[in-house]
């Protein structure tokens, strides 16, 4: 199940973790279980309606993620990806955080501060990302008091995470395949 753990070290454990989260919930709501059975994507869905990229645009998306994160309907495609193998966490802290840097007002910033925390930066967060101890560290002490750079370093790592392993796996994918033919 766990196959090629030398290139993915950490999708085990989150998908670990993911099974633990939703069966806590199952057993806290037993009621609603149908809600939860964990779904086996053979194929990513497919975005919601965004402009198609040209071909031209979609084959960039292989040499720079930042364009494919820039393109909404690349952004979509690639989080739809994510989100079949399990891996959505750190896709969406980058959206997060993107978010985080456009709010202006201090107290708005402070919520969405401990929002993006509590999701994905503190041990145990329900969509924790994989950083390192250091990252983590400045990231918490750059949230004494807010600003819009707060997260810039552990969004970089998760960045260069994404354009080194979520990447190429996405170039590969059966989607990615279909929408450049």
């Amino acid at each position: 199940m766990c196959k090629g753990l030398a290139t993915l070290p950490h999708t085990c454990l989150e998908r670990a973790k993911e099974i633990k989260t939703k069966l806590g919930t199952l057993l806290q709501k037993p009621d609603s279980a149908i809600d939860f059975i964990i779904p086996y994507a053979e194929k990513p869905e497919k975005p919601p309606k965004a402009q198609k990229p040209t071909l031209e645009e979609a084959l960039q998306w292989r040499d720079s993620l930042e364009k494919l994160l820039q393109n909404p309907y690349g952004l979509s495609s690639f989080h739809s990806f994510l989100r079949s193998e399990f891996s959505e966490e750190n896709v969406e802290f980058w959206v997060a955080c993107e978010d985080y840097k456009k709010t202006k007002s201090p107290v708005k910033m402070a919520e969405k501060a401990k929002k993006i925390y509590e999701g994905f930066i503190q041990t145990e967060a329900p969509k924790e990302v994989n950083i390192d101890h250091f990252t983590k560290a400045v990231t918490m002490k750059n949230l004494v008091e807010p600003s819009p750079s707060s997260f810039d370093m552990a969004q970089k790592r998760i960045f260069a995470l994404m354009e080194k392993d979520s990447l190429p796996r996405f170039v590969r994918s059966e989607f990615y395949q279909e929408l450049i033919k």
